[in-house]
């Protein structure tokens, strides 16, 4: 049985032709496929014709690109600053000329008011003026001299009201205590009644305007017993 299982000498050389046909084949199939690999172009080349889509490919890059907008430039920042520095100052002069022009505006209605007020007073006063001229009159001298008195009293009223109205203040600080800022001592005396550091004379009348003062009363301060 072993012995009819056992192949003959032809089959053997059969078998071994094949072997080596097989193995040429493999052969010519490794050289074909590396050759294609070192030459792709000319496989290209050859395999493909002048209308081939890859050509339309190729050149559909370059136009897509042609046809894509430019992007803008970067702006300069240094243009940008001096457009805005520009601008400032621009309005830093309009700001000073407007400021200038209220400020002579302002100074041109004070004036004028100064002046109105200064008007209606001086025309008061011209009235106190009409009054001593007429009470000075040969025609209108008194021979009594207790009307002539009276007659003076009646214009040192109406001078004085006058002055009030318009916000004049006397300061009679007699008996008051010294104060520098609205008195001037002129001299120092002894005095039984008023206290030290007091004003025991006044010697002239100080005035103010409101608050403000405008004449200091000069006054004689007691230095005690």
């Amino acid at each position: 049985m072993a012995e009819d299982l056992e192949p003959t000498a032809e089959e053997k050389a059969k078998f071994e032709a094949d072997v080596l046909k097989a193995a040429e084949d493999a052969m010519k199939l490794d050289e074909s496929v590396s050759g294609s690999e070192c030459h792709p172009e000319e496989q290209g080349d050859e395999g493909s014709s002048p209308d081939a889509p890859a050509d339309a490919s190729a050149e559909q890059p370059s136009d897509a690109a042609s046809e894509q907008p430019a992007e803008p430039a970067a702006e300069d920042p240094t243009a940008a600053l001096k457009a805005a520095l520009a601008e400032a100052n621009d309005r830093n002069l309009r700001l000073m000329a407007e400021f200038d022009n209220y400020r002579r505006r302002t100074a041109k209605e004070q004036l004028e008011l100064i002046e109105t007020a200064n008007g209606k007073l001086l025309e008061k006063l011209s009235e106190v003026q009409d009054n001593f001229e007429r009470a000075f009159a040969s025609e209108n001298k008194a021979q009594d001299l207790e009307a002539f008195e009276k007659g003076m009293q009646m214009i040192y009223n109406q001078f004085a009201k006058i002055l009030t109205d318009a916000g004049l203040e006397q300061i009679d600080p007699t008996g008051a205590e010294f104060d520098p800022n609205m008195h001037e001592a002129l001299m120092q005396q002894p005095s039984e009644t008023v206290p030290e550091g007091h004003v025991v004379t006044v010697f002239q009348k100080g005035y103010k305007l409101k608050n403000k003062i405008l004449k200091t009363a000069k006054v004689i301060v007691s230095s005690g017993k």
